[in-house]
């Protein structure tokens, strides 16, 4: 018995070492990414407007463009149909259910409709609107929700001046960029 433990050491150590070599390796696999293609995932928008694009649009300008690419989801003039509403009355949240919960009643910020949209709307092709149709989009459900006029223009320097009723109802992660 006593022999078989430096052997066993020893063959312990010699896997120890063959592995730390291995990991040093790299597989191969891939292709080193360049900025640019980083730059096109790179679409965060903060809370305080910080990342949004240029482009403007308006509630007239969205209306059209929702009733074409949204409204087989989210009804006639966001009302809601197979997706949630989008424009409601003053509906209250009265407990936890998500179906309380509202663009007027719970989103804390105008940027994060424009956000969302931009990523993930229409649900059958994300990330195929423009940047003019988001702003639009976006303006059309905060005129429906009666939170801006609806001839106010929507932008970058007007988004996130949008002050939603739900905003001070948050901890705010990053309160220094608001």
């Amino acid at each position: 018995m006593s022999t078989l433990r430096p052997v066993v050491f020893s063959a312990a150590l010699l896997l120890a070492a063959t592995a730390s070599v291995s990991l040093a390796e790299t597989p191969h696999l891939g292709k080193p990414i360049d900025e640019a293609s980083i730059a096109n995932w790179d679409i965060s928008i903060l809370p305080d407007g910080t990342g949004l694009p240029k482009g403007s649009g308006t509630a007239a300008q969205g209306a059209p463009i929702f009733a074409e690419k949204c409204s087989a989801c989210h009804g006639d003039n966001g009302k809601g149909g197979i997706a949630n509403a989008l424009v409601e009355e003053d509906k209250k949240i009265v407990g936890i259910s998500a179906s309380q919960k509202t663009i007027k009643n719970f989103w804390p910020y105008a940027t994060t409709i424009f956000d969302f949209i931009r990523r993930a709307m229409p649900y059958n092709a994300p990330r195929s609107l423009s940047d003019d149709e988001v702003y639009a989009l976006t303006a059309y459900i905060l005129a429906g929700n009666k939170l801006i006029d609806s001839g106010d223009t929507m932008n970058a320097e007007t988004l996130p001046k949008v002050k939603m009723p739900n905003r001070d109802n948050f901890i705010i992660r990053f309160p220094d960029r608001i």
